[in-house]
């Protein structure tokens, strides 16, 4: 009996299929789309932390270096916002209503699906980012920065915080069944944690238990890297909790949490809630 052999067609064919960096661009470019058809998530989801700045902002900063330090910390409140609860919340919808079950059965990995969803929180959080500066820069007299090297912390501040939260926020959706529990699931540990890492009080005047606590996750150190891009010097290190910017702990914890993050991922998420 002779061996099949794959003709030259079929071959060149089975050659031709996309890789997964590309599905997982094209993914991207759906997900956007959708993300900006839908108006009314798109306005609450980039316009709430920037109302909740200039009501926040308006009541309890009364000076400049008050408000540098502010703005800092409620740009990376709201880019966890978007990665880590809006995502969250998107993987439990794709899941309730069968998109992830109909995903399964095309030739889109695993891989593809999550750096569409990447795509899609790195650009919303940009657009938020922007708004909250420009909020900043109007309302609080927020001074941006003029060198390349404090751009380039925030740069690598952004985009290890994107990566990390939304790993954490997929892998803790697969606590959820359901969008209606979901909010729940992911906004209690979100809003608890704004208080344990310096959003809206500075961590040095936390209960050192309380600073301990808010020092194992990701948003105390993504606020804190905010904060040595926009404080008007050095100086104001004082007043985090260890009297520094440790910008090579901000990485290494960042960096830390993206393989957990990774390790989660695998382990916990479903594709539908009946099944792994």
């Amino acid at each position: 009996m002779t061996t099949p052999v794959l003709s030259e067609a079929a071959t060149s064919k089975t050659a031709a299929l996309p890789s997964t960096l590309s599905l997982g661009l094209s993914r991207g470019a759906t997900e956007l789309r959708e993300f900006f058809r839908q108006k009314e998530n798109l306005i609450f989801t980039i316009s709430l932390p920037a109302l909740l700045m200039l009501l926040l902002g308006t009541v309890y900063v009364k000076e400049v270096a008050a408000a540098q330090m502010f703005a800092a910390s409620m740009i990376g409140a709201g880019i966890i916002s978007t990665s880590f609860v809006g995502l969250g919340m998107s993987v439990v919808a794709d899941r309730e209503d069968g998109t992830l079950k109909r995903l399964r059965g095309t030739p889109m990995p695993f891989a593809s699906y999550f750096l569409g969803k990447i795509i899609l929180v790195f650009v919303s959080s940009l657009f938020e980012a922007v708004l909250l500066l420009a909020v900043g820069v109007l309302r609080f007299d927020l001074e941006l920065p003029t060198s390349a090297e404090k751009w380039l912390t925030f740069a690598w501040v952004f985009t290890l915080g994107v990566v990390a939260c939304s790993l954490i926020g997929v892998a803790l959706s697969a606590i959820a069944k359901s969008t209606r529990n979901a909010a729940g699931v992911l906004n209690l540990p979100y809003i608890v944690l704004q208080f344990l890492s310096g959003v809206f009080i500075m961590q040095s005047a936390l209960p050192e238990s309380l600073r301990t606590v808010g020092s194992f996750f990701p948003l105390k150190w993504v606020c804190q890297g905010f904060r040595s891009v926009f404080a008007l010097n050095d100086d104001y290190a004082v007043m985090e909790a260890a009297g520094s910017w440790e910008l090579g702990k901000i990485a290494l914890v960042l960096g830390a949490w993206t393989i957990v993050g990774l390790v989660l991922v695998g382990r916990t998420f479903r594709w539908s809630n009946t099944s792994r």
